[in-house]
């Protein structure tokens, strides 16, 4: 009977808590380090059945890290970790630049690395995100390992053909949070614009977008609100769009400087929270 693998997901977020729980669903170990934490991800990780050991503990008791941090945590979480011996699999938002920066941290150790791009929300139910994962062309049997725990409830799509390496499906990641992420903060900017100008302008734009762009409409009403609570996540997800991107990045930089106002208004005194809450609410009144 084969052994089963024994992982260590951290950090213990919304999107972390999520997989572990598919994983000890499957009959897996999951460990994680809660230094730090919040007593609210402190609940999340036992809800789903993840063990908080030290740092130390959980590169000896682990076969598997999955690295899921907020992007500006992921090359330092890289270093505290790197004399381990074990497979690294980065699931962050990060762009190739970055994912590269960790693969060389972790040359002449006994790390081995995945890219990984993880695509989608947190699992839940029937759903689950897609871990899009690419590798060194030397390191494809270890590509197909990463593939193999789909057995254990995670949806994996190795990305390989021409030129296909690490940094890749990092790549991949950068360009789809690029045009899902990069539209939702172009509709947040022009909102919070138009209401800048005035209410009456912000209202005349919904009502053109009512008539001339209803689906447009439409994926504000949804995409908007469940943006908000992540807006501190998707600051440093811009910054990682844009240095993918290059010479032409600044619009994701402006992104990013978009995505840290909606933070501070959710922090302060919320009133561009309320301005985008009073706009969805009142696209969905028009609506029905």
């Amino acid at each position: 009977m084969d052994t089963l693998p024994r992982f260590a997901v951290v950090a213990a977020g919304s999107m972390g808590s999520a997989v572990a729980m598919r994983l000890t669903s499957a009959g897996c170990t999951v460990f994680t380090n809660l230094d730090g934490r919040s007593e609210l991800t402190r609940q999340r990780a036992k809800e789903a059945g993840m063990i908080d050991v030290s740092l130390t503990d959980l590169v000896v008791e682990a076969n598997w890290i999955l690295s899921i941090l907020p992007p500006r945590d992921a090359v330092s979480f890289a270093e505290k970790v790197r004399g381990a011996a074990l497979m690294f699999a980065d699931c962050n938002a990060v762009s190739p630049e970055t994912v590269k920066q960790i693969a060389a941290i972790f040359a002449g150790t006994g790390i081995k690395l995945i890219d990984a791009g993880i695509i989608g929300g947190p699992p839940r139910d029937s759903y689950d995100p897609t871990f899009y994962a690419s590798a060194a062309t030397e390191d494809r049997s270890l590509l197909d390992g990463f593939v193999a725990l789909s057995k254990y409830g995670l949806k994996i799509s190795p990305l390989t053909g021409e030129g296909a390496g690490v940094g890749d499906a990092s790549a991949l990641k950068m360009s789809y949070a690029g045009i899902s992420k990069g539209t939702t903060g172009l509709y947040t900017t022009m909102i919070l614009a138009a209401h800048g100008s005035s209410p009456a302008t912000a209202e005349a734009l919904l009502k053109e977008l009512g008539v001339s762009q209803p689906e447009v409409l439409d994926r504000i009403v949804k995409a908007v609100p469940s943006m908000l609570p992540k807006a501190y996540r998707w600051v440093g997800e811009m910054q990682e769009i844009a240095g993918f991107v290059g010479q032409e990045g600044d619009i994701y930089r402006g992104l990013a400087r978009i995505y840290e106002r909606v933070d501070r208004s959710l922090g302060g005194d919320r009133a561009d929270v309320e301005v985008l809450h009073k706009f969805v609410e009142d696209a969905k009144r028009m609506q029905k």
